[in-house]
């Protein structure tokens, strides 16, 4: 399990296929199968290959194997990481059943953007005591109320509509190697939001050892 934000992460669940089954996949066109090197590492002939695939955008090779991942996150995050769809699928805590206390994310926060940007933020900004404080009471409040809601029998479903995006939810999420490899390439990006970064770099640390060629030049492939 890797440590995310303050209270965040993502844990490896589990997977299935390997850089072996990337070759398979794109070599049964011709009906041929992989063979690796006696110590089980792949040939200079396999690295080539698995480099010509990404090269070219050939990706349904890279959509065989698959990584289960259980996921911890802020709302908000969640969303954008949510925005990826194609080849991944996700189930999410349900707060119409789950009535635990709710957690929260106290951001590091940062100034607006700059030269005109719409979107974004600048560095990280000092002396924001009083800012976490104030934000910090807002969601104490929110979670007391949530509380007070259930307790006098509103319905969870509607209950959690008091609660703000900075809470934490978790999810199991699994998806193809070519699917985590597209979230990667767009959240490792610089312009992505920081907190978005942070879960993309903890993706790409669990998943690199599954597959470390493939997801070498898929990660390669995007620059």
């Amino acid at each position: 399990m890797i440590n995310v934000l303050d209270l965040g992460f993502i844990r490896y669940l589990t997977h299935c296929g390997s850089d072996v089954s990337v070759c398979d996949a794109a070599r049964v066109s011709f009906n041929k199968t992989t063979i690796p090197n006696i110590d089980g590492s792949l040939s200079e002939k396999d690295h080539k290959l698995i480099n010509y695939l990404a090269k070219h955008n050939h990706w349904t090779p890279f959509a065989h194997p698959q990584i289960s991942l259980h996921v911890k996150a802020p709302i908000s995050i969640r969303t954008q990481l949510f925005k990826h769809k194609v080849g991944l699928t996700e189930n999410e805590v349900s707060r119409r059943y789950v009535k635990t206390v709710p957690e929260y994310y106290t951001p590091k926060w940062r100034s607006s953007p700059t030269d005109g940007a719409k979107q974004g933020s600048s560095g990280f900004m000092k002396n924001t005591i009083r800012h976490e404080q104030r934000y910090r009471d807002v969601c104490d409040d929110a979670i007391e109320i949530y509380q007070e809601l259930l307790d006098h029998g509103i319905a969870p479903e509607q209950a959690r509509f008091i609660l703000p995006q900075g809470m934490y939810t978790e999810w199991h999420w699994t998806g193809s190697l070519a699917a985590f490899a597209r979230v990667c390439k767009l959240r490792l990006d610089s312009h992505a939001q920081w907190e978005v970064q942070e879960y993309a770099k903890a993706i790409s640390e669990i998943i690199q050892p599954l597959f470390p060629v493939s997801w070498k030049v898929l990660c390669d492939s995007s620059k």
